[in-house]
């Protein structure tokens, strides 16, 4: 690693803190090197994890040289607890966003750190340089008076409160050092404000917090609010640590305000270190997202599956016609991908993109996906209003009309479309579970066609799609790749997981995918320039069908494995390099998260055919 890799900390040491609005990644040294406030998909305010000179941060840390760091979510929250040791005595530090309400998350888009002395005396440093906008603006930091100081460039704001007094360094940020002793406390926060709400007249300082927001009362109900949530989660047996874990990273990276998924609260950590295959995922994939609302809604919590489906209908109008693939948090369509230049990238990893170029592209799964949601949601006994099922029959005559079109399919290939059978299977499931809701609910639908057309998409897979000579099916028409996509026909039933063709289709993709226990996504050129690394919901998809396929002993050896690329806080990224032992690319992914906690429950199902503890 040169020197320039050596001054970004390994992806693995970071932890998120979130209130379902705003989110943050803090490194085990202590420092916020990324910060969106007020959403998710803001301009970051604290950007040093792509660009370790331009991009600021706000660090706590113990002056020692020798420090050693224990790290902890405090259980069932996404309260961070962060102990340092050194020579001379303990540190507590608690990170967290405050959040409170019932069943909704409501924000004060305000981030606290909360410090106490454990035992003996700990010098400790603090640094707080905003940088907004990506490092683009560096804002004119100000005192205001009783340990208020606020920092203002173009239309961001940030108001900053500390118990300890920080220096002002040149207008541009904020030094402090001090020490703690055993017992005592200090809190430090930073909160978004408009700029026009805060640029008061120097010595000024803005209203002061009312006495029910002291730093106890703010922890308590964030810690609260964390737990009632984590307690709704209900299954027909206990619920594994990590398990547990993932549920409450994909509440955290809903949005609360719309019931939008973002795919992860990061952009541009790459999936190769050096390489360009960086990317902005601080959106709403309605595959994705799909996934995630599937997943929890098995774990007990409805409330977000609900959102989702409201979110999806207002952001595409009700019209098939006008559905993308992803939205922005707040239904945006336009996401128009930017590079930034002028940033050099995680480890040297360039481009630095905001936008995502994917969202104007044709990705025929959605459809499936869209219907699936539906029919999950009738299966628990929701209600399907007649205006929200002129929507669904829009969808599957959408899919009707195109399944025989090419698409860029689930890994959006950029050399292209494709005749991918990932895609046109999904396709198939718009129309078996719209053809069931039909029947079922009694709800009018042109059948007869949908049939005919549900029959037709299955001949054309199983004649182009599959080679009979190996048994196997393929990744797209008139092509002989392989393709992990695969491993998910049997979760909609066009094929069954114990079907011989299905199994070969898996042991096939295991012997051509596999490296070092986990799962390459593809075999075939994508348009893209480098390499990535394994991803992580390709081996938890494996686990699924080997488990469902009575497999449970080859399935349990990659469920482990798949395990081992989390962090020491449970906290998976999208691709990992099994030479390295490296995370890989944005952090924390929902996907992985999600595909974790399916194969769990797939294992847990099956567990009556396998010697191994459910």
């Amino acid at each position: 690693m040169n020197r320039q890799e050596d001054r970004y900390p390994p992806i693995a040491d970071y932890a998120l803190i979130s209130d379902c609005h705003c989110a943050a990644l803090v490194s085990a040294r202590g420092s916020i090197d990324w910060c969106c406030m007020p959403r998710v998909d803001a301009d970051s305010c604290f950007g040093r994890l792509l660009d370790w000179d331009r991009g600021g941060n706000f660090a706590i840390f113990p002056a020692s040289d020798q420090v050693t760091v224990t790290r902890r979510y405090l259980p069932e929250t996404m309260v961070l607890e962060t102990c340092f040791a050194t020579a001379q005595g303990q540190v507590r530090l608690c990170d967290f966003f405050s959040v409170e309400g019932d069943a909704g998350a409501q924000s004060h888009f305000e981030l606290m750190r909360l410090i106490e002395g454990v035992s003996g005396n700990v010098e400790l440093h603090i640094d707080i340089a905003p940088r907004f906008d990506y490092g683009e603006i560096i804002p004119r930091v100000r005192r205001q008076g009783n340990g208020v100081y606020t920092a203002i460039g173009s239309d961001m704001g940030m108001v900053i409160q500390s118990d300890v007094p920080l220096d002002v360094i040149g207008h541009r940020q904020l030094a402090g050092n001090f020490c703690i002793h055993a017992g005592q406390r200090f809190s430090l926060s930073v909160r978004f404000e408009h700029p026009e709400l805060i640029d008061t007249t120097p010595n000024t300082p803005p209203a002061a917090a009312p006495p029910e927001r002291c730093c106890d009362a703010i922890f308590e109900r964030t810690c609260r609010w964390w737990r009632d949530w984590s307690g709704r989660i209900r299954l027909p047996y206990p619920l594994d640590e990590q398990s547990l874990r993932s549920a409450i990273v994909l509440k955290s990276l809903s949005f609360e305000r719309t019931g939008a998924i973002v795919a992860a609260p990061t952009t541009s950590l790459p999936e190769w270190i050096g390489g360009s295959r960086n990317w902005d995922y601080r959106f709403s994939w309605v595959r994705d997202s799909v996934f995630t609302v599937r997943a929890l809604d098995r774990l007990g919590c409805d409330r977000e599956s609900d959102r989702f489906l409201q979110f999806v209908q207002r952001s595409s109008a009700g019209s098939a016609a006008e559905l993308q693939i992803m939205y922005g948090v707040d239904g945006k369509r336009r996401l128009t991908e930017v590079d930034l230049d002028v940033l050099e990238g995680y480890r040297g990893s360039h481009p630095v993109r905001i936008g995502n170029l994917a969202s104007r592209q044709n990705q025929h799964d959605i459809y499936g996906e869209i219907l699936e949601l539906a029919w999950l949601w009738h299966a628990e006994g929701g209600n399907i209003e007649l205006q929200y099922w002129d929507f669904l029959v829009d969808v599957v005559n959408a899919a009707c009309e195109r399944w025989r079109d090419q698409d860029y399919g689930i890994w959006e290939f950029r050399d292209g479309p494709r005749h991918h059978v990932h895609s046109k299977a999904m396709c198939w499931g718009a129309l078996e579970y719209g053809i069931r809701l039909a029947q079922e609910r009694e709800l009018p639908a042109p059948l007869t066609h949908w049939v005919e057309t549900r029959h037709h998409i299955r001949e054309t897979i199983e004649s182009e799609g599959y080679d009979a000579q190996r048994g196997i099916f393929l990744q797209a028409f008139g092509e002989d790749y392989l393709d992990a996509a695969l491993l998910r026909l049997p979760r909609i039933g066009f094929v069954a997981y114990d079907d011989p063709r299905m199994i070969r289709t898996t042991d096939a993709i295991r012997a051509g995918l596999e490296h070092d226990g986990l799962l390459m996504r593809y075999n075939s050129p994508d348009g893209l320039l480098g390499r990535e690394g394994a991803f992580i919901p390709c081996t938890f998809w494996l686990v699924d069908c080997l488990a469902r396929q009575g497999r449970p002993e080859l399935a349990w050896s990659y469920y482990q494995r798949g395990l081992r690329c989390a962090n020491s806080l449970g906290l998976f990224s999208e691709e990992f390099d099994p030479d390295s032992g490296q995370m890989l690319g944005n952090f924390p992914q929902a996907l992985s998260h999600v595909s974790q906690i399916m194969a769990r429950l797939a294992l847990a199902e099956t567990a009556q055919s396998t010697s191994k503890p459910a």
